[in-house]
């Protein structure tokens, strides 16, 4: 998932792991906790064995607000989703890379507004696939529910 301030874009991949596709933008609720209970049906619906939070670092490597709200979100995720695995997967440029998808897709920024976050979960988890596929390793570090 791509983890906003006021939005999360959710991906998910095929039984295979082979592909990663959008599946959902979810609007944040801080109060209620909306967004996580949704989470945790797509989670259980589609009978997830692993869930994947972009963690949004600097393009030195460093680790900001958002990667401390990412961190801070994916915490959340886990207790919800426990017993599945939640792992912390770098994602530097990953709205970028969805961003320029849609534009040669010849989707308009204001119509993909609605989109981005979901393509860019998708290219968070496309990343993380092909990863571990190259080394056999999974991605990213876990986290504790």
């Amino acid at each position: 998932m791509d983890v906003g301030s006021v939005r999360v874009g959710v991906a998910a991949c095929d039984p295979a792991g082979i592909l990663a596709s959008p599946v959902a933008v979810l609007a944040r609720d801080r109060k209620r906790g909306a967004d996580l209970d949704e989470l945790a049906r797509i989670v259980a619906e589609r009978e997830a064995t692993e869930v994947l939070v972009g963690l949004p670092r600097t393009l030195s490597g460093t680790d900001g607000a958002a990667a401390d709200l990412a961190r801070d979100y994916a915490r959340h995720v886990a207790r919800r989703v426990a017993p599945v695995t939640v792992r912390l997967v770098d994602e530097r440029l990953s709205t970028v890379e969805a961003a320029r998808g849609l534009r040669s897709a010849g989707v308009s920024a204001k119509a993909g507004r609605g989109t981005i976050d979901a393509a860019a979960a998708a290219v968070i988890l496309q990343h993380a696939l092909d990863a571990e596929r190259a080394t056999g390793v999974a991605p990213g570090e876990m986290v504790q529910a």
